[in-house]
């Protein structure tokens, strides 16, 4: 019995799910400091024929992202483990991101996948606090340090000066798709770094991703239908599901409309 179950075939099973960084009061998102432990231990499966990956995830930090991206492939270094990641709803902008520590990629065909691209929001409101009588009244030591205000008119050098931060942090983006992807990116008319992003069947057409098909279904086709599949997960405490069943409505409200605004990009 024992010799039996010791020929089984194992895959560990990491699920990341959620728009990345530290979302709200509760850091409810998708971090490094969250998910370094979990990944680590998938990793030092001794038997494990590969790690699996799950995504589902709009985006969010660049720089979590990374450190997400940067932790994976180095314990796959280290461990000699191959990474096989699979997109559920959205693998998009971070996601995508992530998505290529993958030595392959698989979505499912209505997956949205790429928004390789980086991307800053707000709203002005100069004319409304004219409109209601408010002053503003901003003191800096450092000229460009209410840069952006809101309640200030935009300036030129302002919006010069993000953009040029924009385009390092895209290029970096870009260097990871290709260096992950390589040669499997396909040479077509579709710009791939504009920001767009498709369905996962026409992400395979452009090379974004490997196949179509779920974790269950490619890697019994790989491994056999034998293979168990091991779930890695972190798990909540005890304090966080008390904090986040608290009276704070409004702090929660809040969560759930900054978390929202993020997956509405890809119409979720």
């Amino acid at each position: 019995m024992f010799s039996f179950f010791k020929k089984k075939k194992i895959v560990p099973h990491i699920k990341l799910s959620g728009v990345i960084g530290n979302v709200g009061k509760f850091k409810q998102g998708i971090d490094f400091s969250g998910q370094e432990e979990i990944i680590s231990k998938a990793f030092a499966l001794k038997k494990a024929q590969c790690v699996a990956i799950t995504i589902n995830s709009p985006g969010g930090s660049p720089v979590q992202s990374h450190l997400i991206y940067n932790f994976i492939r180095q314990q796959a270094k280290k461990n000699k483990k191959k990474v096989i990641v699979f997109a559920e709803d959205v693998a998009a902008s971070g996601g995508y991101l992530i998505a290529c520590a993958g030595d392959e990629i698989y979505a499912n065909s209505s997956s949205i996948i790429g928004s390789i691209g980086v991307i800053y929001s707000s709203f002005g409101f100069t004319e409304l606090i004219k409109k209601i009588g408010v002053e503003r009244r901003v003191h800096t030591a450092g000229k460009n340090k209410s840069t952006l205000d809101p309640f200030q008119e935009e300036k030129k050098e302002d919006i010069e000066r993000l953009k040029n931060i924009q385009l390092d942090l895209h290029k970096d983006f870009i260097e990871v798709v290709e260096k992950s992807r390589g040669s499997k990116l396909k040479k077509t008319e579709v710009e791939l770094f504009s920001g767009e992003f498709w369905s996962g069947r026409k992400a395979k057409d452009l090379g974004l991703i490997d196949g179509v098909g779920d974790a269950y279904q490619i890697l019994r086709e790989k491994f056999g239908e034998d293979i168990i599949i091991k779930k890695f997960e972190k798990s909540k405490s005890w304090l966080s599901k008390k904090l986040s069943s608290s009276n704070d409505r409004v702090d929660q409200l809040a969560n759930i409309l900054e978390e929202k605004s993020v997956w509405q990009r890809y119409g979720l």
